[in-house]
This record gives C-alpha cells, sequence and structure tokens, in this order.
C-alpha cells in the first residue's frame, strides 16, 4: 500500500467519525436541557414581570416570540389551572389544566396548581406524549408562580442512545 493511500484512509475514516458525533450532538440539541428549560423559565418570568400578561402570553404562543425552542415552549396558566398561554398548542388557551392526568393517571394540573400554591415555584415529573418522537416519555416540568399565574416549562430526559 502506497503512503498517501493510507494517510486517504485514515482521513477518510477521520471524517466519517466526525460526521456521527456531529450527528449525534445534533439529535442531542433538539431535545432541550433542564439548564435550557431554567433559562427559558426565567426569561418568561423577566417578560411577565416586565411586559405584563397581555404582551407575554402573546410571545409566549407566537412561534416566532423566543419561547418555543425545540421541544422547549413555555405554559402559562391562572391559578383556576386555566391556560392563558402555551406554545404547545395556543387553541388550549381557555381550557383548564386543572383535571388534567399524565399517561399513567396521575393528576399533574393539581400537582402544579398545588406546588405554586403552597411553594412557588419547583419542577414535577410525569409521563407525557413528547410530540417529536410520538412515544410516551418521561418528563418534567420546572414551574414558578409570577403573580396571580404559573409559568412552566417541561423537558424531556436525554435519548439513551446518545
Amino acid at each position: 500500500m502506497k503512503p498517501h493511500t493510507s494517510i486517504f484512509r485514515l482521513l477518510g475514516l477521520t471524517l466519517a467519525l466526525v460526521g456521527l458525533t456531529f450527528s449525534a450532538v445534533t439529535s442531542a440539541a433538539e431535545r432541550g436541557t433542564s439548564r435550557q428549560a431554567k433559562v427559558m423559565l426565567d426569561n418568561a418570568v423577566h417578560v411577565l414581570e416586565q411586559q405584563g400578561p397581555k404582551q407575554a402570553f402573546a410571545k409566549f404562543n407566537d412561534p416566532q416570540g423566543g419561547f418555543i425552542q425545540n421541544d422547549l415552549y413555555i405554559f402559562a396558566i391562572d391559578m383556576d389551572g386555566v391556560y392563558q398561554a402555551t406554545g404547545a398548542n395556543p387553541k388550549l388557551v381557555g381550557q383548564s389544566l386543572a383535571q388534567t392526568t399524565d399517561a399513567a393517571g396521575k393528576p399533574i394540573g393539581r400537582e402544579i396548581l398545588t406546588l405554586a400554591d403552597k411553594i412557588g415555584y419547583g419542577i414535577i415529573e410525569y409521563e407525557w406524549l413528547n410530540r417529536h418522537t410520538n412515544d410516551v416519555e418521561h418528563k418534567f416540568s420546572r414551574i414558578r408562580k409570577v403573580g396571580d399565574y404559573v409559568l412552566g416549562v417541561g423537558f424531556y430526559l436525554p435519548n439513551e442512545e446518545q
């Protein structure tokens, strides 16, 4: 084998490995992390406090408003559990989350409202349909009470294959 042939094979193998690594990183980037969810929630709290509910909720519902990123999105409910905003599906605005249960029957709407009322912030965990994968997966939502509203953002655990 000629020396330059070995170099080209090594270069080809290296490029293939870089491609596989980039592919795995790209897939991981499509799934929001706990840290990204926290940053998004902090930003949403700031917007709500500075701009008020009407403007904040419009931004949270707007795909170009900065509060929908990959599988992360802000949701806002009042203390009765009624959606005021949700980046997942703005058609839910006006509907109640209060009696919503997860895929295992856990009353997550009530849990969110209770946590918000008693402590004002926290994380709940539940089983939920991931619309990106179409599988029921373990999910967490960070929530924070801001005045008469509860803001939240959910995130899934990283894929096991990654």
